[in-house]
């Protein structure tokens, strides 16, 4: 069965690392040969500037991971990149199609122009913030209490005027509800369910039917203390639990994966610590869910969420 992964951060390290590959890397964990061995049929890769970086150099690194993106990732064969979601029902066989994710407007400061110039690079999905604060508003580490600021108004008319999906993953509670009313496309790239892990990072069962509601899917994330509280590792059987009560919630056609390979290493959920393990989640799947329903948490239900933008 194929996949599509909402989320992994392998631009960062293609950019970093020395001698880096993008085939058979094996610090990369969502290398080539690694999404190939797991069936990915499309991968989202996301840039992601790190907060320690300098504000004056954080716009000229996501251009470095764009041209990692091209340079090792679009270079090896069969890979497509998605420009336009109808791609992906015109990949080949043996073909993954290869997406743009922008994890954070950091690195914009209050600069729309050089949103637009990303934009133009091919980027499909965008969050507003990571954890922390910035010109658009609060991420999900602040004050819960703050939301969507001035500028972030802005980046969010330029955003739906694009067509750009907002990435709701790493908002703070009343920035959250502060986009809802605002967004035409909406997603949460890789979240769990806060009532099952009680983190900021998760959402509430409020937050996840308001995001259903419009239009939007939650993807699952494989990070440990999104699964359990505090843990550093856990199980298949724990990341199942958070599949099973969101799709009771929401239903199965709105739960995906959204694995952040290669953004939480090297913390990891037993037997899924690669995108080649892909394979081991679905088999557990099976077991609880019907065939239909377990591609549409694989593939199906992101493919049918996309088709409505064509």
């Amino acid at each position: 069965m194929k996949v599509i992964d909402l989320h992994c951060d392998a631009l960062t390290k293609l950019a970093r690392f020395e001698n880096a590959n993008f085939r058979n890397d094996s610090r990369i964990y969502s290398n080539y040969e690694r999404i190939k061995g797991g069936n990915v049929k499309v991968q989202v890769f996301a840039i992601f500037i790190h907060p320690s970086i300098p504000k004056e150099q954080k716009f000229k690194e996501v251009l470095r991971q764009i041209q990692a993106f091209h340079k090792f990732v679009l270079s090896e064969p069969g890979m497509v990149h998605i420009k336009d979601w109808n791609q992906i029902d015109e990949l080949e066989d043996g073909q993954i199609g290869a997406v743009l994710s922008l994890e954070g407007c950091d690195a914009i400061d209050d600069d729309i122009e050089k949103l637009k110039v990303i934009l133009d690079a091919g980027v499909k999905i965008v969050g507003l913030t990571w954890n922390y604060e910035n010109k658009v508003g609060y991420g999900a580490s602040e004050d819960s209490t703050k939301g969507i600021k001035p500028f972030g108004k802005k980046v969010i008319e330029l955003l739906n005027e694009r067509d750009i999906i907002i990435d709701v993953a790493h908002l703070n509670e009343r920035g959250f509800y502060d986009l809802m009313p605002l967004a035409k496309k909406v997603i949460a790239s890789h979240c769990n369910s806060r009532t099952l892990c009680d983190h900021p990072r998760n959402l509430t069962d409020e937050q996840v039917k308001m995001l259903v509601e419009k239009g939007g899917r939650i993807h699952v994330v494989f990070y440990p203390p999104l699964i359990e509280k505090e843990k550093e590792t856990t199980t298949i059987e724990k990341l199942v639990e958070h599949i099973k009560y969101l799709s009771h919630l929401v239903g199965a056609e709105n739960v995906g994966f959204g694995s952040d390979f290669d953004g939480m290493d090297p913390l990891s959920v037993h037997h899924l610590s690669n995108a080649s393990e892909f394979p081991n989640i679905i088999d557990r799947l099976r077991k609880e869910f019907t065939k239909e329903e377990v591609k549409l948490f694989s593939e199906a239900g992101f493919v049918n969420y996309v088709k409505q933008f064509a």
